[in-house]
């Protein structure tokens, strides 16, 4: 199953140009819809309809990977992410919207209140379907309650207070009634969670089959149901007290409660406890890879840190693997609309066509001092790491042979040696081995060279890195028709782990229990465990930091930083937090890419800013004109 091409259930009907409105065709002089489910066939394209909405991730125009600390562009290719990291957000055309329907340039998410009231529609008439029996009546009908339950959730972990949007207003409405509120953040939470335990009933317990793959059951849900809980015992929503206690509606009613609640924290650790018991009850387990060993790594493959990077680098893309509990495997259009991966991917040096490089997403050196050492410590806790020095250059020795050029004369920075696995996995760098295409390349990313910037073209890497993980080794970068596509993972079992572990730590504290919970994820990828590297006092700088609360925080946060890197998760985790202020305020450095030696290419450079105004942009602005459409509507603080 893993080793074939397979697409969403839905795919097909979803690439109809039509699709998208297919919920809003009544028949002519009617206002009843529910002739449209009178069949079988007519209720699955509009079940279709339902998923269609899921945001594209894997998207360079729509993912929140560069909605943060992580990657960059140059100007020219400038993302919305990119864009909204620099402070050009507006109330009167937001980024990366998702409560109205106007699209910015390159960008074609709809509406999901669009999407709710799609779910909604569907839920009331799936029970007028006649040739469907009641048992595939109700999963369907808890797939769209899930689903809507979702589309609730992205919209909040955005905005914040939302309206809640259960049924669909009949078309006999007053003026008054379709002017929806925002609701208090208890209550939108509450809501969701509610509307998840409600489809769970119904839903399959695991799908295996082919063709459903992708469709939600039972794992899926839990393992949402984690997600939301975490985000609602956060910092930014829960005891939030800062500007929050004037927020309110037209009524005074406010939208925060500011008194931090702990029990929230145990809400999380039951929800993500439970998740991890379904998920590895129905055969989900931390990824390893198995499949053929290239001929080029057939003897390097045998050192533990070689499989440990093909682990990592495999986890992501190997389709429906043992660690993804839910995939979206309708990928972006890779032409008009760019994905990431067709944007990351480098140019085959062997290959015939010589198209322009395609490379312009770019990691930052602040994502790549974020990996840890070869000892699991962050490069600034590791007494034997020369983090002082670390932009000075030094040579490759046999230590990092299997990642990194070799050669008398070859020198790079400190910074890019005695690293872990994942780092390998993820980030290609000067003079750094890239597994690809059938061999293992030797990267040269200085200006006039293979990799590296010619002339003024805007396809280049404005940092001096190539990002890794999100290209299937198997992708060749001069025809489109050569990109591997697989189901963006949108929730892992990776992910679980960490969940449990952050809420454990911040209800219980420290604990056996969440080393092994992080350990898990470790272990997976050739890390050191969290003891190994913490108690070691000819490592670490800071001695069982593991053992006290605010230190376990931190390397939790950490660790979600590294394992979730480029997934979409980091914009919405420090704002969570409530740690804007330490990380998307301050420039994007690189190397300096116009450098053609060795001592100006290693040059570090500002290549861009990123811009947080607190507390302002904790949540994002409603478009000016749905507040003129509806008076009702309170816009969020700053804005």
């Amino acid at each position: 199953m893993k080793n074939l091409l397979l697409y969403f259930f839905l795919f097909s009907l979803l690439l109809l140009s039509g699709c998208s409105n297919y919920l809003d065709i009544v028949p002519d002089k009617t206002q009843d819809i529910s002739l449209l489910f009178q069949r079988r066939q007519a209720a699955y394209n509009a079940l279709a309809t339902c998923y269609h909405y899921l945001p594209q991730e894997d998207g360079v125009y729509s993912t929140y990977a560069f909605a943060s600390d992580e990657l960059t562009t140059p100007v020219a290719k400038e993302t919305p992410g990119v864009e909204l990291m620099r402070g050009k957000q507006t109330a009167a055309n937001p980024l990366m919207g998702l409560w109205d329907d106007t699209y910015p340039s390159g960008r074609t998410q709809e509406s999901l209140f669009k999407a709710i009231r799609c779910c909604n529609t569907f839920i009331e008439n799936i029970h007028l379907v006649m040739d469907m029996t009641d048992t595939e009546k109700e999963s369907w009908k808890s797939e769209a309650m899930f689903l809507k339950a979702y589309y609730h959730f992205l919209l909040f972990r955005q905005y914040g207070p939302i309206p809640i949007v259960d049924v669909n207003l009949p078309i006999t409405a007053s003026v008054n009634d379709v002017r929806v509120k925002r609701q208090p953040v208890d209550e939108v939470i509450k809501y969701i969670v509610s509307t998840i335990d409600k489809s769970i009933a119904n839903l399959p317990l695991r799908i295996t089959s082919s063709n459903d793959l992708g469709r939600i059951d039972q794992v899926i849900a839990y393992s949402i149901k984690s997600r939301v809980l975490l985000y609602a015992a956060s910092p930014l929503f829960n005891g939030n007290a800062e500007y929050y206690d004037t927020f309110v509606d037209k009524d005074g009613n406010k939208f925060f409660n500011t008194t931090y609640d702990k029990e929230k924290w145990k809400s999380a650790l039951d929800a993500a406890e439970t998740a991890i018991n379904l998920a590895t009850a129905n055969g989900l387990k931390m990824y390893e890879y198995s499949g053929a060993v290239p001929t080029f790594d057939s003897l390097d493959y045998q050192q533990p840190e070689v499989k440990a990077l093909y682990n990592y680098r495999y986890m992501f893309v190997d389709k429906w693997n043992s660690e993804l509990i839910w995939g979206n495997s309708s990928p972006v259009n890779n032409g008009d609309w760019w994905s990431l991966q067709a944007a990351s991917m480098m140019i085959n040096p062997a290959a015939s066509a010589q198209a322009a490089a395609w490379q312009w997403v770019s990691p930052t050196i602040q994502v790549v001092e974020a990996y840890y050492t070869k000892n699991g410590l962050p490069i600034d806790e590791d007494l034997t790491f020369k983090y002082a020095n670390r932009y000075s250059l030094a040579r490759v020795s046999d230590a990092d042979k299997y990642h990194a050029t070799t050669g008398s004369t070859i020198m790079i920075p400190n910074l890019h040696l005695g690293r872990e696995p994942r780092f390998y996995a993820s980030i290609g760098f000067d003079k750094g081995i890239y597994r690809t295409w059938g061999k293992k390349w030797n990267l040269e990313m200085k200006k006039g060279e293979i990799y590296g910037r010619r002339g003024n073209t805007n396809d280049y890497v404005i940092t001096g890195y190539v990002l890794k993980k999100v290209c299937h080794p198997n992708s060749e970068g001069d025809a489109y028709s050569k990109l591997i596509v697989y189901p963006w993972p949108l929730i892992r079992l990776a992910e679980l782990y960490l969940n449990y572990a952050e809420a454990y730590n911040e209800y219980y504290g420290p604990d056996q229990k969440v080393y092994d919970a992080l350990n898990k994820i470790r272990v997976r990828s050739g890390v050191p465990t969290v003891e190994q590297a913490w108690e070691n006092p000819l490592f670490a700088k800071t001695l069982n930091k593991h053992k006290t609360k605010d230190g376990l925080r931190q390397i939790i946060q950490q660790e979600r930083q590294i394992e979730l890197a480029f997934e979409g998760h980091r914009n919405f985790d420090v704002r969570r937090w409530k740690e804007a202020d330490k990380y998307f305020n301050r420039p994007v450095t690189g190397w300096s890419v116009d450098g053609s030696t060795t001592n100006t290419f290693y040059v570090v450079k500002t290549v861009g800013q990123r811009s947080f105004i607190t507390p302002r942009d904790y949540l994002h602005p409603i478009k000016y004109s749905e507040m003129v459409v509806n008076s009702n509507l309170v816009q969020n603080p700053g804005w």
